[in-house]
Order: structure tokens, then C-alpha cells, then sequence
């Protein structure tokens, strides 16, 4: 196993005040909870999701949209199952973020299988590091970690409007990697790999600005990150797709997959493409455990709001 590079020194206030003592509460039980064997866990997590599908009639609604949208040939009765698996896993997921972020690296063991280390060792021979591209899954935190037991990385995040989730998400992805970089943090994203530190990062929510096409997921125009593509260019880094999944057993299942190849092109349109159909493919693995509560097809120029109404 590789030794785990030392977290930043510098530390960070938590958040507090009578606005945040909820979210302190939910984490405090969290917390408790992920002492729990892990298969516990995954039925207690599983329970919670049900009671998400009843309540979350606004989120029902965006995931229901998203599937149709995306699967407009499969039989409805699909659709319905899995969006009903998708909420059960976002529910383990809540626990699964937990144990990503303060679980023991003993809880882990024997729980998940790595395929395709090799394939990221190879890559970083070249001494370019590496983009692992992976996705938005309910189990992408955990599987962030799982990789973290064994080769440094750093980690991309989101900045949130929300002091506490930026907080979060921020200082306990720097624990166990080796540092944190701000999605529009290009200039520290360079020379991270150009330390031939590999960089973990998600390009497929939906976002606006010059460096965004409308590209086809699963066929339908949506706002795509172009980053990818702009990144190898500039880097010279090889794109390896990085996906995990939890099995039907409870395994996790984590897979590096070889860098992709003759990218990145003069065509950053065609690049990227070829990243939403890597996506997809993972998507097929455990299409329950995708990520379908975002409006991934919010915002598009010319195009109706599919989630109006």
C-alpha cells in the first residue's frame, strides 16, 4: 500500500451559529452511525432512501424527467424501477459520504476490489500525472477514498455558496488526498500535475459559460464542461476514466481504466462526445446509482425547460 501523503497544514474554522446546529446535529448521528458494520449501513441507508422517494416529490419529479429524457425507449415500468433504485442508493450514499470522510481504514477491508491500478501507474511513467475522470454517482465519494488507501491524489470540489457544505466538502476530501483544488482553480490544477500528481475530478453537471457545448447525453442536449479537453491539451496529462459502483452484494467495485485513446483532438466538441459516452457506459453498470436528482438538462440555449411545470 502507498503511504498516504499528509493533509495541509493549514486549518480551516468550521462554520457555526444557530443556522448551522441541524446540519451539526445530522452529522453528529452520521457519525455514529458509520460504526456500524457496513452492510448495516447499506440496509439502514437503504430504508432512509425509500423515505426520500415519499418525501421528495420535487426530486421524484427532476429524476423522473431525467430518465424519460434519457431513456425514451425503455418501458416505463424500467424507468420507475429505476428510479426507485436510484433513491434507495442516494440514501446509502448519505452514509457512504460519511464513511468516505471519517471512516477507519480498517471498516473498508474486504468491502471493494480496485481493477486497473496498473493503468494508472503506467500513465504517470510519462511524469505528466493524470485526469481521472470519473462521474456523479451516489458511491463517487466512497470510491474517491477506496483509491486514496492506495496512490495519492488530488481532489477537485465544487466551491458552495453554503459556508458549511463548502467546509465540508473542502476539508474532509484534504484529509485523505493530497490536497483539494477549486473547480476554476486552472493555474494550481496545472501545476498539480505538473508535480505528476494524478487529479480526480467530475465534468458532468450542467453548467453555462464560454468553456461549455450542448453535447449529447444519452442523445439529449445538454450544457457540457469542455475542461477535459482544454486540460490535455495544455498538460500534455493522459484522461483515464476512473467509475465505481456497489454491487447488488454490497462489494464495491472500482475500476481505473486504461487512459483514452488519440485524445485529446483539435475538436473539443468530438472530445468531449467521447467523455459523455464514457459516462454513459458506467451509467449502464448501475443506472439506479447515477446521479439523475440534477438538472442535468437545465439552461439550454433555444431548448424548452424540461423540468418546467
Amino acid at each position: 500500500m502507498t503511504a498516504r501523503p499528509e493533509p495541509s497544514s493549514a486549518t480551516e474554522r468550521p462554520p457555526r451559529g444557530p443556522a448551522t446546529w441541524p446540519m451539526w446535529a445530522v452529522i453528529g448521528l452520521a457519525r455514529l452511525i458509520i460504526q456500524l458494520p457496513i452492510r448495516w449501513q447499506q440496509a439502514l441507508g437503504r430504508g432512509m432512501g425509500r423515505l426520500f422517494y415519499r418525501l421528495g416529490h420535487e426530486r421524484r419529479a427532476i429524476a423522473r424527467t431525467n430518465l424519460a429524457l434519457c431513456f425514451p425507449d425503455q418501458p416505463a415500468a424500467r424507468r420507475e424501477q429505476w428510479l426507485r433504485e436510484h433513491f434507495e442508493a442516494a440514501g446509502i450514499g448519505v452514509l457512504e459520504m460519511a464513511m468516505a470522510w471519517w471512516g477507519r481504514d480498517a471498516q473498508f477491508k474486504g468491502h471493494y476490489t480496485i481493477h486497473g491500478m496498473e493503468h494508472l501507474d503506467r500513465a504517470l511513467e510519462q511524469g505528466r500525472g493524470a485526469l481521472l475522470v470519473s462521474a456523479h454517482f451516489t458511491t463517487l465519494e466512497l470510491c474517491g477514498r477506496l483509491l486514496a488507501l492506495h496512490r495519492p491524489f488530488a481532489a477537485m470540489y465544487r466551491p458552495s455558496e453554503r459556508p458549511l457544505i463548502n467546509y465540508l466538502f473542502k476539508v474532509n476530501r484534504n484529509r485523505h488526498t493530497a490536497g483539494v483544488i477549486a473547480r476554476d482553480d486552472v493555474k494550481e490544477l496545472l501545476r498539480t500535475l505538473r508535480r505528476n500528481t494524478p487529479v480526480w475530478y467530475a465534468p458532468d453537471q450542467a453548467t453555462t459559460g464560454r468553456q461549455t457545448e450542448l453535447v449529447p447525453f444519452f442523445g439529449e442536449p445538454a450544457n457540457t464542461q469542455t475542461a477535459t479537453h482544454r486540460i490535455a491539451r495544455v498538460s500534455g496529462a493522459p484522461v483515464l476514466p476512473f467509475f465505481g459502483y456497489r454491487r447488488d452484494d454490497g462489494h464495491y467495485v472500482v475500476t481505473i481504466h486504461p487512459p483514452v485513446e488519440n485524445f485529446p483532438t483539435d475538436d473539443a466538441y468530438a472530445d468531449t462526445l467521447r467523455i459523455n459516452q464514457l459516462i454513459e457506459q458506467a451509467v449502464m453498470d448501475a443506472p439506479g446509482q447515477y446521479f439523475w436528482t440534477h438538472k442535468r438538462f437545465k439552461k439550454r440555449t433555444g431548448l424548452p425547460d424540461p423540468y418546467a411545470g
